[in-house]
């Protein structure tokens, strides 16, 4: 009997502004078009008052009229907890999405002729756990089986076939989109794509620059605007930014704005540059922070591979060749054969030869084809963006999976209980860059009961696992009982995508700072150990010692400054000199205690009297 034969794997990417899905036929991508010859999908949803949900081109088309009704963006606000987009309908960015993702499946089927369920679907590589979780869920509720999730920058590096590079090749790519950003540095070797570094923004993207655009036009506009108005003046933002990619001056007219107004006004492209530059500018710190991460200088690269639909702008290729020292970007263009290596003595060239609004889907495509086994050429290695870790007692974080560890990856360390007795420990999973817990992204909190212990006499083993969609699980086990629980992270964390750009910034930026606030805190334990020492000993041995009262005066200049420590920072120097004066004056302690352990143990085995 001859086995059912598995449907194809598509690939998908889910964009911002719009969305297109791909597949490997005879050994080459393509991109499924829809029954108008449409190769991109709007990332547009419409929710009528009455009826089905519209997506699409249609949906886009309603949205100046209907814009309150209709949802934009979606992708920017995944793994958030909204609950709906649109006010009374059944719309969290989750079921936007799994809308658009059920769109692209019958614009496949009907394209292929054959029902398609197996997806490679493709996300920025800055998004965090919660957000890969959501799209993975977005895809599961629109009917697909989602094999892999895949970094954006990573799908369009196959795409632009870089398998035939020359061994050891580095490449960038720089992907800008409607709604996200990132920049990643992969290199080949043997066959394997290896992600060295990426370092992006969820939340910057060309909207921004339609925003900004929007924004200046309104100023031409007397009085307030209502949502219809605002919406047409965003679509014609849109157009004009388009436009100019190949023009140098546009006309905006949009007739009867306002019952007695229609806006007409001449947009150049200086205007938009002057207005785009302070957006595209907070790129370059992504740029160099991924360079610095991969150890790695501009003029080690090949190759700076432009994708999404934003760097069609000639301003964005002006400034990432000036940022990458490109040489001579304007020669490399849409006739190069992939797979040619454009390694120049002058430095990296900036290659424009892939089709921006459609690499990310094509290389998904490739990747579905490599895990159907229909292509075996290309492994890929993606990394996590952010560290991960747990927060431990005194509120700082212990990184378990380090930022840019290669996925997938599991990691773990063994903690112990922090006071006597203790029957729980709790396991405050997080993510991000900065020392103290407080300052990072909370993932996820859960509970693990074990017997009642002296105070370091628990074994709890944490181990953090992630898989190749960069999804993370945590597992805790009490190793003297084998209790353990395995928690998958939900995405349930209500944070502003802003925060994540924000995370690796201010652990730059706070950087001396947070390792002062660390060395503080680990002091401090360390101090409160020797007082707590200290203190038992004397109960116990106060009667027989010379220097009690010193001792005693040494616990109180360990405790005030201690106490008049200010925000967790106190003066360092001066609380290790007091601790050192401490475990000076306890010698004598020490070495009494030392001996009547010794003398009780002695009459035990009978030695002593």
């Amino acid at each position: 009997m001859q086995a059912p034969r598995m449907s194809k794997i598509v690939g998908i990417d889910l964009g911002t502004t719009h969305s297109a899905i791909a597949v490997v036929e005879a050994g080459m991508p393509g991109i499924l078009a829809d029954a108008e010859g449409r190769r991109l999908l709007p990332s547009v949803v419409h929710f009528p008052a009455n009826g089905e949900p519209v997506v699409g081109v249609a949906a886009k088309r309603i949205q100046t009229v209907e814009p309150e009704r209709t949802v934009v963006s979606a992708k920017r606000f995944m793994g958030r907890s909204e609950n709906s987009l649109v006010k009374g309908e059944a719309a969290s960015p989750v079921e936007v999405s799994a809308l658009i993702l059920k769109e692209l499946r019958a614009q496949a089927e009907a394209a292929l002729g054959e029902s398609v369920d197996r997806a490679v679907i493709t996300v920025p590589a800055y998004f965090n756990d919660a957000q890969r979780q959501a799209t993975k869920l977005a895809g599961e509720q629109a009917g697909w089986k989602v094999e892999r999730i895949i970094n954006e920058p990573t799908a369009a590096a196959l795409a632009c076939g870089l398998q035939g590079l020359p061994e050891g090749d580095q490449v960038a790519v720089y992907d800008l989109g409607g709604g996200t950003f990132d920049l990643s540095i992969l290199e080949l070797r043997e066959g394997v794509f290896q992600v060295l570094a990426t370092h992006g923004n969820t939340a910057l993207g060309g909207d921004d620059v339609d925003a900004a655009i929007a924004e200046w036009l309104e100023t031409k506009v007397e009085g307030e605007l209502d949502a219809t108005g605002k919406a047409r003046i965003r679509e014609a933002a849109e157009q004009a930014k388009i436009a100019l990619s190949s023009s140098d001056e546009y006309r905006i007219q949009l007739p009867f704005l306002k019952p007695d107004f229609s806006l007409e006004v001449n947009f150049s492209r200086a205007d938009l540059e002057s207005l785009a530059r302070p957006i595209l500018e907070q790129t370059k710190t992504h740029c160099r922070q991924a360079l610095t991460d991969a150890g790695m200088k501009s003029t080690d690269l090949s190759q700076v591979i432009l994708v999404g639909g934003q760097t069609r702008m000639p301003l964005v290729r002006r400034l990432v060749a000036e940022w990458f020292e490109c040489a001579e970007y304007e020669e490399v263009r849409g006739d190069v054969r992939l797979g040619d290596s454009f390694h120049s003595a002058d430095g990296p060239v900036l290659n424009t030869g892939v089709n921006p609004d459609e690499a990310v889907a094509l290389g998904a495509s490739i990747q579905g084809a490599i895990l159907s086994g229909e292509m075996t050429s290309t492994l890929l290695l993606d990394v996590t963006p952010l560290s991960l870790g747990v927060e431990t007692f005194g509120g700082l974080m212990n990184v378990i999976i380090p930022r840019n560890s290669t996925i997938p990856a599991k990691a773990g360390e063994m903690f112990t209980n922090a006071v006597d007795g203790q029957r729980a420990m709790l396991v405050h999973v997080l993510q991000g860059e900065r020392e103290r817990a407080a300052d990072n992204w909370s993932l996820g909190r859960f509970e693990l009961e074990f017997e009642s212990a002296p105070r370091g006499g628990a074994r709890v083993g944490v181990q953090f696992e992630i898989d190749a969609d960069g999804i993370l699980q945590v597992l805790a086990r009490d190793t003297t009982t084998g209790r353990e629980k395995i928690v998958p992270i939900q995405s349930a964390v209500d944070v502003s995508d802003d925060r994540v750009q924000e995370m690796v910034e201010e652990s730059v930026e706070h950087a001396f700072e947070d390792m002062d606030a660390r060395r503080w805190v680990e002091a401090a334990l360390k101090a409160d150990e020797a007082v707590k020492a200290a203190r038992d000993g004397l109960e116990a041995f106060r009667d027989e010692l010379d220097n009690a009262q010193i001792i005693d005066e040494a616990i109180a200049a360990v405790e005030g400054l201690l106490q008049s420590a200010d925000n967790d920072q106190g003066d360092l120097p001066a609380l290790k000199a007091a601790v050192a004066r401490l475990d000076q004056v306890t010698l004598p302690l020490a070495d009494l205690i030392m001996d009547r352990a010794m003398e009780a143990m002695l009459r035990k085995q009978g030695v002593l009297d």
